[in-house]
């Protein structure tokens, strides 16, 4: 049984993680590719080569596929798949299939895309700075209001009569935990003599919550607490003041946070600078909404 209220947040998903996903490709193909030098012929297909350059740009593009290889088989698994897609592009060309007016299209957007990519890591990743990084950790976790916590320990019952008793027993000397673990009708209570462990506002119900942070530590409530789970007699610990993470463990979430307020913030720019015009009338209201959520 559990008494939080807490629930998942949800994530938004979109042109946010295209952008994150496309920076982080090139990232990694930059990375590869730094300890060996990119002009190094590994292979050869018909005679044209196959550089250092080419497999990591390969293994970046394809790193989901090759993930749980180890190091060497992604290489080979990349070289495989870049020796495979030439055999088939040089068919394709003798064939004449690089002339047909839809695979123009799909080449000509894969190159937008590209570009949009590479926008991305060149204006917007590269650009991320330490003290920038440092600069919103300090304004949102380190300048905020400390949380306090509380270590309790409960007894669950059926009625305030149970509940009462229970606290006659507390009075006359009874050991808190032992009660706990013969009599709560929380079954995760019964081997741990009721604990709760450390929890902050909003994690309990608010009835439970109320009563626990307004006891010193060392006492119990004198009172039953009802909740929609019953009737609780509960016992505060300890109280601290909860520190906020640090700044090493919280950085990448900031990261990601940045790339994403600076990516919507070129979007918005971009737009109002470009001559954009959506013709269809029901189609441009949609994406007005689209642009007005991304804001």
């Amino acid at each position: 049984m559990t008494f939080s209220t807490n629930r998942p947040k949800l994530l938004r998903a979109g042109l946010a993680a295209l952008f994150i996903s496309l920076s982080a490709g090139v990232a990694a193909a930059q990375e590869t590719t730094a300890a060996n030098s990119p002009d190094t012929v590994i292979a050869t297909v018909a005679g044209a080569p196959i550089t250092e350059a080419d497999l990591a740009v390969a293994m970046a593009d394809l790193d989901q596929q090759f993930a749980r290889l180890p190091e060497a088989q992604r290489r080979a698994a990349a070289l495989s798949a870049i020796i495979e897609i030439r055999l088939m592009a040089n068919e394709a060309q003798a064939k004449g299939l690089d002339k047909d007016a839809d695979f123009q299209r799909r080449l000509a957007f894969l190159q937008l895309r590209a570009l949009h990519g590479e926008t991305i890591e060149k204006e917007i990743v590269d650009k991320i700075t330490d003290d920038e990084l440092r600069a919103a950790y300090d304004k949102q976790v380190a300048g905020a209001t400390p949380v306090n916590e509380v270590h309790a320990r409960h007894i669950l019952v059926k009625t305030k009569e149970d509940a009462e008793a229970i606290i006659k027993d507390l009075d006359a000397g009874g050991d808190f935990q032992k009660i706990a673990s013969e009599k709560t009708d929380d079954p995760s209570g019964k081997d741990s003599g009721g604990d709760l462990g450390w929890f902050g506002p909003g994690q309990m119900v608010p009835e439970f919550e109320n009563a626990a942070f307004a006891l010193e530590p060392g006492s119990y409530s004198k009172e039953p607490v009802q909740s929609q789970f019953g009737w609780h007699v509960i016992l505060v610990e300890e109280k601290r003041e909860k520190a906020p993470p640090a700044f090493e463990q919280l950085k990448e979430q900031f990261r990601a946070g940045l790339l994403r307020d600076k990516y919507f913030a070129l979007v918005k720019q971009l737009r109002a600078d470009g001559d954009v015009e959506v013709k269809d009338p029901t189609l441009k209201a949609a994406v007005e909404e689209i642009e007005k959520d991304q804001q």
